[in-house]
């Protein structure tokens, strides 16, 4: 089952559109109280990454569901110049702490931002820091989840790398995120102009 697509744009009053698409989801599969709690939990969680990546471009959301697995999309065309502080981007590449960076959900935009950006070729040569370290380890083939991406980021494979150093912040971060326990993954995608952010959760 696939919901309606939605326009989501940089008016936030257009994420309304995303919380119903929800709502029909919830009702036509007759998830019970704790699985649609969860699924909305999720939802808010994507909404906390939208306005800044939504500067660039409008966006589409949808869900798919077959039987107890879902997805939640939601895809950003970058259409204007950027409006991203290339600047701010870029020194995390020197100074390797950026405020911007910490939680999973500012991680996982931060990756979202830099694919939007075109930061992502720069990841290849770049010496180190915390954006790079950040991309480097949620790394993973693109092919394995949509063969039309050009590049992919995991958080399954974040946590993967995290987890060999489980006294770390960044598996500490882990353990406190909502959205990285409650999700099975969370995948970004990019194929030319376009990143996509993909929520996965199969309820049992």
């Amino acid at each position: 089952m696939k919901t309606d697509i939605c326009t989501i744009s940089s008016d936030k009053e257009t994420f309304g559109a995303i919380f119903t698409e929800v709502e029909k989801s919830v009702d036509y599969n007759k998830l019970p109280k704790k699985q649609a709690l969860q699924l909305r939990l999720l939802a808010e969680e994507l909404v906390g990454m939208l306005p800044e990546l939504l500067e660039v471009g409008d966006g589409k959301f949808w869900i798919e569901n077959e039987g107890n697995n879902f997805e939640l999309h939601a895809s950003i065309k970058a259409e204007r110049l950027s409006m991203f502080d290339k600047e701010d981007i870029l020194s995390l590449s020197k100074s390797g702490k950026n405020a911007a960076s910490k939680g999973i959900i500012n991680k996982i935009r931060l990756v979202a931002e830099g694919m939007l950006d075109g930061y992502l070729e720069a990841s290849k040569v770049s010496g180190g820091g915390e954006y790079y370290d950040i991309y480097d380890m949620g790394v993973c083939s693109a092919n394995a989840y949509d063969d039309r991406w050009l590049h992919a980021w995991s958080l399954s494979s974040y946590k993967d790398c995290a987890g060999d150093n489980k006294d770390g912040d960044a598996w500490d971060e882990l353990e406190k995120s909502i959205i990285a326990n409650l999700a099975d993954d969370v995948i970004v995608g990019v194929i030319g102009r376009n990143v996509d952010i993909v929520i996965k959760k199969k309820f049992a």
